[in-house]
């Protein structure tokens, strides 16, 4: 079975960071890729980045230049590094994965929530203006 745990969430003003890390289980001989996504009350859920089993990785414009997505196979995590926070950034940020057997890949749709298998259960990221 396929669990993700988030953390790292806060609050932190304008301007500043902060990493996010996702703690998975159950993707050892897995293939897989990972992404990061977040909800602001009252909006949709929106892709924000993800990152594929060779590591090449794909992010929102909204984030582009500002969040960097990245995993540690060793330790079965995935991270979002995130700079130039704005107040439009706050939301719940989930992490979630498309895994399989064999070659699994998160491709061209890899911002749709639709892409994805399993889903943590989110981590509040606040930015105060």
């Amino acid at each position: 079975q396929v669990q993700l745990v988030e953390s790292g969430g806060g609050s932190v003003q304008a301007g500043g960071s902060l990493r996010l890390s996702c703690a998975a289980s159950g993707l050892r001989d897995r293939w897989y890729c990972m992404g990061w996504f977040r909800q602001a009350p009252g909006k949709e859920r929106e892709g924000v980045a993800y990152i594929e089993h060779d590591d090449s990785t794909t992010y929102a414009d909204s984030v582009k230049g500002r969040f960097t997505i990245s995993k540690d196979n060793a330790k079965n995590t995935l991270y979002l590094e995130m700079d130039s926070l704005k107040p439009e950034d706050t939301a719940l940020y989930y992490c979630a994965t498309r895994w399989g057997s064999g070659p699994t890949w998160c491709g061209r749709d890899g911002l749709a929530e639709s892409r994805y298998t399993s889903w943590g259960q989110g981590t509040q990221v606040t930015v105060s203006s």
